[in-house]
């Protein structure tokens, strides 16, 4: 099964799917008035919101990073954590320039 498997790709994939799935439960449960291209055009616009929710659609790495991490899985965890760090700075990044 591929959720067994030890690789850093696999953890490449999870870790930048991660986020986008965090993004769009965001969404579901506090944004769900305005459509999708809306919310992001607020979130991507609006530095609190870059801050808050790009912080928490994170967060959904923190847990596959804790998963993989705690059944010994740790090229996969390295690959969650490479994709977490690259969505970090591109958080900074966005920010900065915003």
């Amino acid at each position: 099964m591929i959720w067994k498997k030890d690789n850093l790709r696999l953890g490449l994939a999870l870790g930048m799917l991660g986020p986008i799935l965090g993004l769009a439960l965001i969404w579901q449960f506090k944004f769900n008035e305005m459509p999708f291209a809306e919310f992001l055009e607020l979130f991507m616009s609006n530095n609190r919101l870059i801050t808050s929710i790009g912080s928490l659609s994170l967060l959904t790495n923190a847990v596959l990073f804790t998963i993989y991490i705690n059944t010994e899985r740790d090229e996969t965890a390295k690959g969650i954590f490479i994709s977490t760090v690259i969505y970090g700075i591109g958080i900074l990044i966005l920010k900065i320039f915003n």
